[in-house]
C-alpha cells in the first residue's frame, strides 16, 4: 500500500459534565450524533463520503460505535469499531483513522471518543461464594473486592512527594486551571469547539469550570489522612463527554481548497511501573520526542494535558522544563472534568482551536499528553497545516 498524509480538517466536542449532570440522560449515541453532524458540518464532507466511524469507550462494552454510525446517519455499508484504551481510547481511535488514511485503505473517517457514564451499564463482580452478595465495581482498572481505591491516589501522593510538590502548590495550580477556563469561556474562546446539544447556555459551557475561592480549597480534606496533599479541589473527577474529528486524505483535503487543519508526525505510548502510574505521561513525553528524532521546543504553541491531579501536571512541567503557560492555556482537566475515554480526543479539539483555527500565537507544533489507567502514558505530535 502507498504511503499518503492525512489531516484532520475538523474537530468539535459537546460541553463536558458532571456525571448525573448535563448529559445524565443521554445515551452515548445522543452525545455523538449531533457532534458528527457538526463536525462533517464544519468540514465539507458529505455524510456519504464517510469510509468508516472508529470510536474510543471504556464504559458501555461491545461495539457502541456502530449504533453511533447509524444514528449520525452516516452510510449502512461503512463500517464502525470501538476501541478501548481507558482514558487514552479517544486519541488512539484519531490515530487508528489516521493510518488506514495514511495506507490508502480508507478516504475520510469520523473518529474521537465518547462516554456517558452518567447512562453506562454497571459492573457487579461475581460473588466467590453462596455466602457472599454481588459487589459493585467502580471503572478503575483491576477494581474489585481486594480493590478498594484508585491506585492513581497513592501513586500520585508519591510522586509529589519524590518531587516535593507541597499542598500549596498543588492547589495554586488548580486555582490556576479554574481561572484561565473561566478567562476562556468569557473571552469566547470555546465557540465553535463545544457543539451545544440543545439552544440554551448551559450546553456551550463545560459544567465543572467555575472557580472556587483559594480558601476554600484549603479548607477541603485530603484523600489520604496521612500526609496527604491531593484533594477534590486539586485533582480531575470522571465526567460525561464526547470529542470527533474528521480525518481526511490528501486527495480529498485537496478538494476541499485545503483547509487549515492538524497533521499528526508523531504518537508514543508507554507502560509504567504498577506503583508509578503517575509518571507514566512524563515517560511517554520522552519516547515522543525520542520517536520523532527531537524537535525544537521553541516550535511547541501549546501542550494541552488531561491530567488526573495539579501534583501530575506540575510534575510534567518540572521533570521536562516546561514552560508553563504552553501547558493547558485555557484549563485542564482539573477544571473542566476527565471524560475518561473522550479525554483524550478532547484534547485534540484543543490543539485544533488553539492551532488550526488560530488561538495560539506560539509555534506551528502541539502536543497531546495524559495518563492512562492501568498504568500507561500517551503522548501525540501535532502539525498545524
Amino acid at each position: 500500500m502507498s504511503s499518503q498524509s492525512a489531516y484532520i480538517i475538523a474537530a468539535r466536542r459537546t460541553a463536558i459534565g458532571r456525571i448525573g449532570g448535563l448529559h445524565k440522560n443521554r445515551r452515548l449515541d445522543e452525545l455523538c450524533a449531533p457532534l458528527i453532524g457538526a463536525a462533517l458540518q464544519d468540514s465539507g464532507v458529505d455524510p456519504s463520503r464517510i469510509d468508516e466511524l472508529i470510536v474510543g469507550n471504556a464504559s458501555e462494552g461491545g461495539n457502541p460505535a456502530r449504533l453511533i454510525a447509524l444514528a449520525a446517519g452516516l452510510p449502512e455499508t461503512s463500517p464502525a469499531a470501538t476501541i478501548d484504551r481507558q482514558c487514552g481510547s479517544g486519541l488512539d481511535a484519531i490515530v487508528a483513522a489516521v493510518r488506514a488514511v495514511s495506507l490508502g485503505e480508507q478516504s475520510a473517517i469520523v473518529a474521537g471518543g465518547a462516554e456517558a457514564i452518567s447512562m453506562a451499564p454497571w459492573r457487579v463482580a461475581k460473588p466467590r461464594s453462596l455466602q457472599q452478595l454481588p459487589r459493585f465495581m467502580s471503572f478503575d482498572p483491576g477494581s474489585g473486592e481486594e480493590h478498594e481505591g484508585p491506585a492513581h491516589l497513592e501513586s500520585t501522593e508519591a510522586l509529589a512527594s519524590r518531587l516535593g510538590i507541597s499542598r500549596a502548590d498543588q492547589d495554586a495550580y488548580a486555582l490556576r486551571a479554574y481561572l484561565k477556563a473561566e478567562q476562556a469561556r468569557d473571552n469566547k474562546r470555546f465557540v465553535g469547539e463545544i457543539t451545544p446539544l440543545r439552544s440554551n447556555a448551559e450546553e456551550a459551557r463545560d459544567q465543572s469550570s467555575s472557580a472556587p475561592d483559594f480558601k476554600e480549597l484549603a479548607q477541603l480534606a485530603p484523600y489520604m489522612p496521612q500526609d496527604g496533599t491531593l484533594t477534590p479541589g486539586n485533582t480531575a473527577h470522571m465526567h460525561d463527554g464526547a470529542a470527533i474529528a474528521v480525518v481526511v486524505s490528501h486527495d480529498v483535503w485537496a478538494s476541499l481548497g485545503k483547509p487549515r487543519g492538524l497533521k499528526l508526525l508523531a504518537h508514543a505510548t508507554r507502560g509504567s511501573a504498577p506503583d508509578d502510574e503517575a509518571s507514566a505521561p512524563i515517560e511517554a513525553m520522552r519516547k515522543l520526542k525520542a520517536t520523532f528524532g527531537g524537535y525544537n521546543p521553541a516550535d511547541i504553541g501549546v501542550i494541552e494535558m488531561s491530567e488526573n491531579s495539579a501534583a501530575q501536571a506540575i510534575a510534567l512541567i518540572r521533570s521536562l522544563e516546561l514552560d508553563e503557560d504552553l501547558v493547558n492555556p485555557d484549563g485542564g482537566a482539573v477544571a473542566r472534568g476527565h471524560p475518561f475515554a473522550a479525554a483524550s480526543s478532547v484534547l485534540v479539539t484543543r490543539l485544533f482551536t488553539r492551532l488550526a483555527r488560530g488561538e495560539s500565537k506560539g509555534g506551528s507544533l502541539g502536543i497531546a499528553t495524559l495518563g492512562v489507567a492501568g498504568g500507561m502514558g500517551s503522548a501525540a505530535l501535532f502539525e498545524a497545516v
